[in-house]
C-alpha cells in the first residue's frame, strides 16, 4: 500500500471516530437536559402539591385544614374518634361557646400540646386554666398573623328578633384565613349580617344555614350573591328539627350568579342527610 493511500485511510478513520464521539456527546447532553427537565417538573409538581390547601369536613361545624406543615382544627368536637388519622394541630380556631363549637372533652382528648388556640374572649372564659398560655384572644374586627397565616376575626350574630338570644353581637368570631394567596372564610353561627355581605376577595366561603339558630337558605344565598366568593361550601346545616335544603341553596346561588361554584361536602357522615 502506498503511503498516500495509507494516510487517506487514517484520515477517514479519525474523522469517523470524531463523528461518533460528537454524536455520543450530543446524546449525553440531550439525556442530561431531559433528566434535568424531568427533575424540574417533578420538583414543581411536588411544590404545587405542597402549596395546596386541603380542607377536610369532620362534622357539622368541625373541619381540618392542612397547608404545608400547618394543620388547623376548626371548632373541634366529636371526641378523639372524630380525628382518628388526622395530624396533630398547629392552630385551633374556636368560633363560639356553644357545644357544637366548643367541646372541652374533645380538646382534652386530643394532643393539643403544640397548638395555639385562636378564640374570642367568651370562649377563653370557658376554657380550663391549663390552656391559658396557648391562647390568642381576638375581638371582632381584629387580625393576627400566626405561622405565616393572617387571621381576621369577623363578627357573627343573629338579626331576627326571635333568634337574638342565640348569638349576640361581639361574643363569637367568624374567621377569614389568609393562607398563601387564598382567603378562606368560616362564618361560624351567624345570619346574613352586613359584615358578611361586605367581605371582599373570598376564595372559599363556608356558610352556615340552619334554623332556628342561624339563617334560612334564602338569607344565606342572598348574602353569598352579595360578597361573591369564588366557591361556597354550605356547612352547619343541621337544624332543629329539620335539616336545611342545601339543594335549594345551590339553585338560588346558581340562578343569581353562575360564576360562584357551590361545592357540597359530606358534613354528616353518620347521618342520612
Amino acid at each position: 500500500m502506498k503511503i498516500k493511500e495509507l494516510l487517506v485511510l487514517l484520515f477517514i478513520g479519525a474523522l469517523s471516530f470524531s463523528c461518533k464521539e460528537e454524536k455520543k456527546s450530543d446524546s449525553d447532553m440531550n439525556t442530561s437536559t431531559e433528566t434535568e427537565e424531568n427533575m424540574s417538573a417533578t420538583s414543581m409538581k411536588n411544590q404545587r402539591k405542597t402549596d395546596d390547601v386541603v380542607i377536610k369536613p369532620i362534622e357539622h361545624a368541625t373541619a381540618v385544614i392542612e397547608w404545608n406543615d400547618v394543620v388547623i382544627y376548626i371548632d373541634p368536637t366529636g371526641g378523639k374518634a372524630a380525628f382518628e388519622g388526622q395530624k396533630t394541630p398547629s392552630l385551633i380556631l374556636i368560633t363560639d361557646i356553644h357545644g357544637d363549637h366548643l367541646n372541652v372533652e374533645t380538646l382534652d382528648a386530643l394532643d393539643t400540646s403544640n397548638a395555639t388556640f385562636v378564640v374570642p374572649q367568651a370562649v377563653a372564659d370557658e376554657l380550663p386554666k391549663k390552656y391559658s398560655k396557648q391562647l390568642e384572644i381576638m375581638e371582632n374586627g381584629t387580625s393576627k398573623e400566626l405561622i405565616d397565616i393572617t387571621i381576621e376575626a369577623i363578627p357573627m350574630y343573629n338579626l331576627r328578633n326571635e333568634a337574638l338570644k342565640f348569638h349576640e353581637k361581639g361574643r363569637g368570631n367568624g374567621y377569614v384565613l389568609n393562607i398563601d394567596d387564598q382567603r378562606i372564610y368560616f362564618s361560624g353561627d351567624t345570619e346574613d349580617i352586613p359584615e358578611m355581605r361586605s367581605l371582599k376577595n373570598i376564595d372559599k366561603a363556608f356558610v352556615c344555614m340552619n334554623l332556628p339558630y342561624t339563617m334560612t337558605v334564602e338569607s344565606a344565598a342572598s348574602a353569598v350573591l352579595d360578597f361573591k366568593p369564588k366557591q361556597v361550601y354550605p356547612y352547619h346545616y343541621r337544624g332543629k328539627p329539620d335539616v336545611s335544603d342545601v339543594a335549594k341553596f345551590k339553585q338560588l346561588v346558581d340562578a343569581g350568579n353562575q360564576d360562584i361554584e357551590v361545592i357540597q361536602l359530606d358534613w354528616y357522615p353518620n347521618d342520612e342527610y
